[in-house]
């Protein structure tokens, strides 16, 4: 164990959820740290669980995350294959191995007859599910059902007395009583074998040093280490991680609708803020610091900082993270990362000048938590809504909708006839100097502008700022609008 080597041993029943993302970065990390091998391995025996597309959700994944692996599927070392149902005459050999060594029979049970003990013998103990019953047939009857072409699976023969005992780096020494456990299959009827027996013969065959696993399957460990005994094995440092928690009691769980990775992906959440979050979900590094690139916590990342306490996913935790990283990106890693979300919000006319675009990334830019917020909160820039004449008043900006009216009729003679640049910061000096001209103050000059531009309460970017992006034109048509809506509502107001 001299070359510390880890493994992400997905298997294609579904896509990335966050649970497997951590340990597949903690996998990553370990390795990195340690200057050792990080394999992926396919883990794809349960054929019946198979989904369509779920293999390359799992290399995309590892794509987006920037994680590559040394070894794996397309990187072949000497371990290979990398994916389990390829390897099918390897566990085949191994398990005859062990009915050898008598540490493994052959069980020869029908399924129905299996169905008929379902629940365990109580005499054995409520854990198991089997009792047992091909454990003593003879080697006479082994043979004959052999030739015969029986159907058969091979178990493990499970000690009945005695402990088992073995070291978590989370959760210290653990130690089972040999009677409760079943003796579980290791390769199935169709010649593939069980999860934990391919585990266990392709951790040994390829080397791996450490094992990063939730704590669910603390239980099955020691079936793991009778394994490695039997077969004269080194058993590999165990890391057990606590579950990742919907709140105080429910997991984080797909079925009952939490996000996976890629859920959170296309809901606007930026990868990096994603990997960061999901890094501090059961670890804690030795500082203050929250912010750490993939880099860093390939430098920083220790095993002492992991906890054995349940990790609770908070989503607003996770906003408030990804809004600060959209803050420290530069204008064009931003502009790049919202490019889809800015033209959903934009539409076809003006999602067609980069100018606008940039301008209009450069508005939301400060104001975004998540990159899905960005169509709604720019959408008014496309069409304007409609909306009640009561948000042009606000005391702060001592304006009202008789103040608004004045305000909005001073403005489009002022827009029709401005001859300078359109741009903000011109704008903006001649605004204030036609505020100064009507006896108004700056606000309620700025204040009802930026109403009638957006015709809502609260918008990115100022009034001059959006005169700039929606040009000449539609401003006019807006100041139009707004004061042929709050004639209306001070007519109606009349009778």
């Amino acid at each position: 164990m001299s070359q510390v080597r880890t493994r992400f041993a997905p298997s294609p029943t579904g896509y990335m959820h966050i649970g497997n993302l951590r340990t597949c970065l903690y996998e990553y990390l370990i390795a990195r740290v340690n200057k050792g091998t990080f394999v992926l391995r396919i883990e794809d025996t349960d054929q019946e669980r198979f989904v369509e597309g779920a293999m390359d959700a799992v290399f995309n994944t590892l794509k987006m995350t920037g994680i590559g692996y040394d070894e794996g599927p397309g990187k072949e070392g000497d371990c290979g294959p990398y994916i389990q149902s390829q390897r099918r005459d390897i566990y085949k050999k191994y398990a005859e191995e062990l009915v050898r060594r008598g540490h493994a029979y052959y069980c020869f049970c029908t399924k129905e007859r299996l169905e008929s003990i379902k629940g365990g013998d109580e005499n054995l103990g409520a854990a198991l599910n089997y009792d047992r019953h091909c454990r003593t047939i003879s080697q006479e009857e082994v043979a004959k059902n052999l030739a015969e072409g029986k159907p058969y699976v091979i178990r493990q023969l499970m000690p009945t007395e005695g402990t088992t005992t073995f070291t978590d780096l989370v959760y210290g020494d653990i130690t089972v009583d040999n009677k409760t456990l079943d003796d579980q299959v290791l390769l199935k009827s169709d010649g593939l074998p069980t999860y934990n027996f391919a585990n266990v013969v392709d951790d040994h065959l390829m080397g791996i040093t450490h094992v990063v696993r939730g704590n669910e399957y603390l239980s099955s460990t020691p079936k793991y280490n009778l394994l490695y005994q039997a077969f004269g094995w080194d058993i590999p440092v165990y890391i057990h991680c606590p579950p990742i928690m919907k709140d105080a009691h429910q997991k984080l769980s797909k079925r009952n609708g939490d996000a996976s990775f890629l859920d959170l992906v296309n809901k606007g959440y930026l990868v990096e803020a994603i990997l960061n979050y999901i890094a501090l979900l059961g670890w804690s590094p030795a500082g203050n610091e929250e912010f750490f690139t993939l880099k860093e916590l390939e430098e920083k990342f220790t095993l002492e900082g992991l906890s054995k306490s349940p990790a609770i996913f908070d989503i607003e935790k996770l906003k408030w993270m990804n809004g600060e990283y959209i803050r420290r990106m530069s204008p064009e890693e931003f502009r790049a990362a919202a490019d889809n979300w800015l033209r959903a919000g934009l539409g076809d006319a003006l999602a067609d000048n980069e100018a606008v675009l940039s301008k209009v990334a450069a508005l939301v830019q400060p104001r975004t938590v998540i990159l899905s917020d960005i169509p709604e909160r720019i959408g008014f820039l496309k069409e304007l809504p409609q909306y009640d004449t009561a948000i042009y008043c606000h005391k702060k900006m001592k304006t009202d909708e008789a103040i608004s009216l004045t305000s909005l009729k001073l403005l489009a003679p002022f827009a029709a006839g401005y001859s300078g640049e359109w741009v903000s910061g011109e704008l903006y000096t001649a605004l204030c100097e036609l505020a100064a001209a009507g006896g108004l103050k700056n606000s309620q000059i700025l204040w009802p502008l930026r109403t009638a531009l957006s015709g809502m309460e609260v918008s990115p970017g100022g009034a001059t700022e959006l005169m700039e992006i929606l040009g000449r034109a539609e401003t006019l048509k807006r100041i139009d609008k707004g004061i042929e809506l709050l004639e209306a509502a001070a007519a109606g107001r009349e009778e």
